[in-house]
């Protein structure tokens, strides 16, 4: 089995070396590995391997890779921002083999066409990517067969659970307010109403990661001898020779999993590509570690330049989330609450084989535009923005909006009821961050600024503003509503008639007059503001610091992912996506692994296969 925590030493040089093992990486060493087993490939993953770690595999315990403690994902802080309260904001990212697949909250979203098609890259437009959508996953959900697959490595299903009294609760409360079901919003044409969501899971309950799906069984079939993966070290930099051909790499223990100084560096040299793949937060960190970048920026941290590519960790995006939290009636067999306040032991349930192990909790979501009274009310300014980049645009969503059924925040500090949370998260926020090395070392900070909330006339926030308003409605027509958590709302002014309530008994009764819609007066408006700007965080969909955009236009890579100004380099993640994607960003990031593994391939003259990876 060729996956190790030490390389061994007789392993000095391979063909082509992946530097991060995340999602994409994955991708690219599984079918590069599947098809031609001759080809020598080294994996090396900064963090442990993610093989029936409990965290990874199930489903449920998802959100123990949210603790600050954990070894599964890498903390990025930021710098503090005055506009965000002088908040300093940790920007969480996969560190672990799989990457971000190992430990989202693996919610099965497709970009919309436009958002392809914005790219403006010849071979990356929504119809020229349709193929790898459909090659990467075994699809189980509903909707029109020939806009999905049936054969690939990753299973899209509901997997063993799903709460069809809130679903259904739910959806009616949407239709009220105008917003539709709709069966399948995954078609990349579909926008503006709620799904029952699906999920990378399988339908026996097992994350769909690429470490599991792609890698794993190439490692365990006694086929691939080639195929190497180095986990728990981190790649310092890459390596050129004198023509500017990258050449290998420079790699260090983790210190996080090996108690090894940094200073222990060691090289392994690639015959033919080095393939970057560490994600909106670190490849740019590698490319200029490796003298890729902006001079300016190399100079200050001391880094000689190999190539002056300014764009590097330029154009760092993220969707802006904003998450509230409700008070219900709902019973313990229809949240994670009984789990999350650990009334119902982790033990209990994977001795009993409980079918809410294979739930991630999120049964409903959506891609959301508001009306024109909506678009009004937000100012002439939001407007005006709308009308340019929205209005002639119908496939884009303004929001995405996700029902979690179960508290999210620190459940101790609420009664034990049962509880569901809002996700708010807009879909192309204007304000744009970026993210740079100060020095050459591993352990020299980052001057990264996630940048929300920069944008000129305030459009981000006022969508934000808009979202909580809206989603607070549909909740107000649920059977199941019982009043919000005031900590996880506005602080409203004294007298608000927008205050938040606790309830006995639902508004919505099918004998009563329809249920009003709230009053908010300039200082609720403003109230609200201030929540987002105390609370907003990042959705964990980091991208853009690598971007695929000419070089004038601050790109980092060409149309083949070829790193501008050297050779031997490409970079193969999210990092690459020149404009955000109405969507939980995990499917782009599948995409971009599978469209960039068949890049590779046929440049080395390689032919990949399509369905699962089998020994």
């Amino acid at each position: 089995m060729g996956l190790y925590d030490k390389l061994p030493e007789d392993l000095i040089e391979v063909d082509v070396i992946i530097a991060g093992g995340g999602t994409a990486g994955c991708i690219v060493a599984g079918r590069l590995a599947a098809a031609e087993p001759t080809l020598s490939i080294l994996v090396i993953e900064g963090g442990t391997n993610n093989q029936d770690f409990p965290s990874v595999v199930v489903p449920l315990f998802f959100a123990n890779n949210l603790n600050p403690q954990t070894k599964s994902a890498i903390f990025y802080p930021s710098n503090k921002a005055r506009q965000l309260a002088d908040r300093e904001l940790i920007v969480p990212s996969g560190g672990i083999l799989g990457g971000g697949s190992s430990i989202n909250f693996m919610m099965y979203t497709r970009a919309q066409r436009s958002d392809y098609d914005s790219w403006k890259t010849p071979g990356w437009s929504a119809n020229e990517l349709w193929p790898y959508l459909k090659k990467l996953e075994t699809y189980h959900g509903p909707g029109d067969a020939t806009h999905h697959g049936f054969d690939g490595p990753v299973h899209i299903s509901g997997g063993t659970l799903r709460v069809k009294s809130i679903e259904d609760d739910f959806l009616r409360a949407a239709h009220t307010v105008g917003y539709p079901e709709i069966h399948d919003l995954q078609n990349l044409d579909s926008n503006n109403g709620f799904q029952r969501w699906l999920r990378y899971v399988s339908p026996n309950g097992e994350r769909q990661d690429t470490a599991h799906t792609y890698v794993h069984p190439l490692l365990e079939d006694g086929q691939h001898p080639n195929l190497h993966v180095l986990v728990e070290h981190q790649v310092v930099r890459v390596l050129f020779d004198d023509e500017q051909r990258a050449c290998g790499v420079e790699f260090s223990p983790n210190p996080t999993h090996q108690a090894v100084a940094e200073d222990k560096k060691q090289t392994v040299r690639a015959r033919k590509l080095v393939v970057v793949s560490c994600g909106g937060c670190g490849s740019a960190s590698v490319l200029e570690r490796s003298g890729v970048g902006n001079p300016a920026v190399l100079e200050k941290a001391g880094v000689p330049v190999i190539a002056a590519v300014p764009g590097v960790g330029h154009d760092y995006q993220d969707h802006n989330l904003s998450i509230n939290t409700y008070r219900t009636s709902l019973t313990p067999e229809d949240t994670a609450d009984a789990y999350l306040s650990q009334r119902l032991p982790a033990e209990e349930m994977v001795e009993k084989q409980h079918p809410m192990l294979g739930w991630n909790g999120i049964d409903i979501s959506s891609k959301l535009r508001p009306t024109d009274a909506a678009v009004a009310a937000l100012g002439p300014e939001f407007k005006a923005a709308w009308d340019k980049d929205y209005r002639p645009k119908p496939n884009r969503p303004l929001m995405l909006t996700a029902l979690k059924a179960g508290y999210f925040g620190d459940i101790t500090l609420v009664p034990p009821i049962q509880y569901v949370a809002i996700a708010n998260y807009s879909a192309y926020p204007y304000s744009r961050g970026h993210i740079h090395i100060t020095g050459p070392s591993l352990s020299d900070r980052l001057d990264f600024d996630v940048g929300f909330f920069t944008d000129r006339g305030d459009f981000d926030i006022k969508m934000l503003i808009w979202a909580y308003k809206n989603a607070r409605e549909i909740l107000r027509r649920t059977t199941f509503y019982r009043g919000e958590v005031a900590q996880g709302h506005p602080r409203f002014p004294e007298g608000s008639k927008a205050a938040c309530a606790q309830l006995d008994e639902s508004l919505f009764q099918a004998d009563r007059a329809e249920v009003q819609d709230l009053e908010y007066t300039a200082e609720d408006d403003q109230a609200i503001e201030q929540f987002m700007r105390e609370t907003v965080e990042t959705t964990w969909h980091s991208l853009g610091t690598c971007k695929m955009a000419p070089r004038a236009e601050m790109g980092v890579v060409d149309k083949d992912l070829n790193v501008y100004g050297v050779r031997g380099l490409k970079v193969v993640d999210l990092s690459i996506a020149p404009e955000n994607v109405g969507a939980n960003t995990n499917n782009t990031a599948l995409v971009i692994g599978e469209k960039g593994a068949d890049i590779i391939a046929k440049e080395l003259g390689i032919v990949l296969s399509s369905g699962p990876l089998k020994g």
